[in-house]
């Protein structure tokens, strides 16, 4: 057993190796992009596949670097920053129960998100895309989160984390995505002693060079450019994810660290299709690149253009070096040249000349050339041509000449447009991030459970549920905010939606529904909808019928009589509501209550005003 242990890590430390070997070269580009981000922009790659700069060819030559390329991935990711990530479950009927479950399944995603700061996850997430081109998600189910059962065990939640590219290595290199992936390889490093803890395993740490997501972006010694950091006392665990197959139907999951195996058996989570074990990943890039697993990012493309621009830029500044200094000529042995290189011409200054030989004079170098200034304005503008970043968002800055507001949103809608396939890829691993969250729940909450939901009414409770309760595969997800948008462009959509009288009813007046959907346009977030004491009353009536087999309800003087009724009847008539027959009659009788309550409370208005 020991013997097949042992050949079983070595077989997974040999693929390990053959895979990061294979992808040697496209790691060497994502430091290179990485160096150019930072500022690194004399880096090169050498034949032998490291990163170098070669330091100046002359000491007097002009080496300062106009860091285009940061400024850009930043208004790319403050761009990124407004795509909505937020995913809504549609009911995949109108049943009551699909359309309860879809309901829940929405709080719950969203519960989840918050939970996980899903925002500063997908900021992260995006930021090693542009870098890379591509990153991943990992969707796993963590022992040590949710509510304490003991002191000691924990009943679990999902867990979402951001994995960069260098640390996901793919069978075939050449898919095009997930699906096409038989073999997936995870690998990071652990402090051996949250690998015992995990794993119960112990192993023995050495120093381990790895990047991390910590990496700190602007570390370079002047030769190799970034550095991968060297860690001590860690130990690189490697997590070989194999599809099911003939020989192992339900897939097969084998983690090794520290040459020891640390764990073997099938996949652990059902998260595909139909029922099915998958890869817990989610694969997202800034552009697709063809035949290829990983993707490409903008700062590829942005490489050439911007060693030509420091080119031109520092050969211009030394050309007016050469006319602000001068060049002196001078005849041989006419002058002390040693005097004249070490003080230079400083003003006042005085120079001595052999007698009989010719006057020293200075060189004409007459003015800057055109051709600089035209070659600079050529690669501004090539920069926003490969970018897709205009000078318009960079500098943040309007003309001086009278522009539109029509021209101005045109300019605004050709960036968004132009940024397009990058906010698909966003939105298409939200949906797929839900779809492998609710899947989880589904195999892990089978017992009941509490977890703090947000409420449509921006309020907070504690709701009880099980897998039954949670719809996974039967569903539609909708990604909120189909555009990059602004509070400003919000608040202008809304006023003309307004103006055009969309939110009006048949009586021609704003409903309280409608009001709360346009505060929420206009960017004031739900805390408006505590006003409205209608929605409360609905609110209340739900939560009555979902504890109606707990508890009977009690009618209050301050309930809204009609709209607990409504709520009621709407709950009782439905199809798949579940109740008893006993449950029926409690409800029924309620109803009943009310309506005596609402016939009192109509009798004494009118005495009132009678009075």
């Amino acid at each position: 057993m020991r013997k097949k242990n042992n050949d079983l890590v070595k077989e997974v430390m040999t693929d390990y190796r053959n895979r990061k070997e294979a992808r040697k070269s496209l790691e060497t580009g994502w430091l290179l992009n990485a160096n150019f981000y930072s500022g690194n922009q004399y880096a090169e790659i050498m034949p032998n596949g490291e990163i170098r700069d070669n330091g100046k060819d002359y000491y007097w030559q002009s080496r300062e670097v106009f860091n285009h390329i940061a400024p850009i991935i930043e208004t790319r990711l403050a761009k990124f920053a407004g795509v909505g990530v937020g995913v809504t479950v549609r009911p995949a009927t109108g049943d009551a129960s699909d359309v309860n479950a879809a309901k829940f399944s929405t709080a719950l995603l969203r519960s989840v998100q918050e939970e996980n700061d899903f925002k500063k996850l997908t900021r992260e997430a995006i930021f090693w895309a542009e870098i890379c081109g591509t990153s991943f998600y990992k969707v796993s189910w963590s022992n040590e989160k949710g509510a304490f059962l003991s002191p000691t065990l924990r009943e679990g939640d999902v867990e979402v984390t951001v994995c960069p590219p260098y640390e996901i290595y793919p069978d075939n290199l050449s898919a095009r995505d997930l699906s096409e992936v038989k073999s997936l390889i995870h690998a990071k490093a652990y402090p051996a002693s949250v690998v015992e803890e995990l794993w119960q395993v112990k192993v023995k740490g050495e120093e381990v060079d790895v990047l991390s997501p910590e990496m700190p972006l602007n570390r370079y010694n002047g030769r190799t450019g970034m550095l991968p950091e060297v860690k001590k006392d860690y130990v690189v665990v490697v997590e070989r994810y194999s599809l099911p197959d003939k020989q192992h139907p339900e897939g097969r999951l084998t983690v090794v660290g520290g040459n020891k195996l640390l764990y073997d058996g099938v996949l652990p989570y059902i998260n595909g299709k139909n029922g099915e074990r998958g890869f817990p990943f989610v694969r997202q890039t800034c552009l697709e690149k063809p035949a290829s697993f990983f993707g490409t990012g903008i700062i590829d493309r942005l490489i050439p253009v911007q060693r030509a621009y420091n080119a031109i830029k520092n050969r211009k500044h030394e050309y007016l070096n050469r006319m602000a200094m001068g060049i002196l000529m001078v005849e041989d042995g006419s002058v002390d040249v040693d005097s004249l290189q070490e003080e230079g011409l400083a003003p006042g200054k005085v120079v001595i000349y052999r007698q009989g030989s010719n006057v020293p004079v200075m060189l004409n170098m007459g003015g800057v050339p055109n051709e600089f200034y035209e070659e600079e304005n050529r690669l501004l503008s090539e920069f926003v041509t490969v970018s897709g970043v205009s000078d318009f968002l960079t500098s943040s800055t309007i003309s001086s000449s009278n522009v539109s507001g029509v021209a101005l949103n045109l300019i605004i809608e050709q960036d968004n447009n132009r940024l397009s396939i990058t906010i698909g890829s966003i939105k298409n691993a939200s949906r797929e991030l839900g779809r492998q969250v609710l899947r989880l729940y589904k195999q892990f909450a089978s017992d009941l459970r509490l977890k703090r939901i947000s409420g449509e009414n921006g309020e907070t409770e504690m709701k009880s549920f099980t897998a039954n309760d949670i719809t996974g595969d039967d569903i539609v997800f909708d990604v909120e905010s189909e555009t990059v948008d602004s509070i400003t462009t919000r608040k202008a959509m809304a006023e003309d939606l307004l103006r055009l009288g969309v939110f009006n009813d048949e009586n021609g007046k704003i409903s309280d529904t409608a009001r709360l959907k346009l505060l929420e346009i206009m960017g004031f977030g739900n805390w408006e909808n505590a006003l409205s004491t209608k929605e409360l009353h609905v609110k209340k009536a739900d939560r009555e019928n979902i504890n109606l087999k707990k508890k009977a309800p009690e009618i209050q003087d301050t309930d809204d009589h009609s709209l607990h009724i409504e709520e009621h009847i709407r709950y009782l008539i439905s199809e798949e509501n579940d109740l008893s027959q006993q449950d029926r009659k409690t409800l029924s009788e309620h109803i009943r209550r009310h309506r005596v309550y609402l016939r009192l409370t109509n009798e004494a208005d009118a005495l009132n005003q009678n009075t």
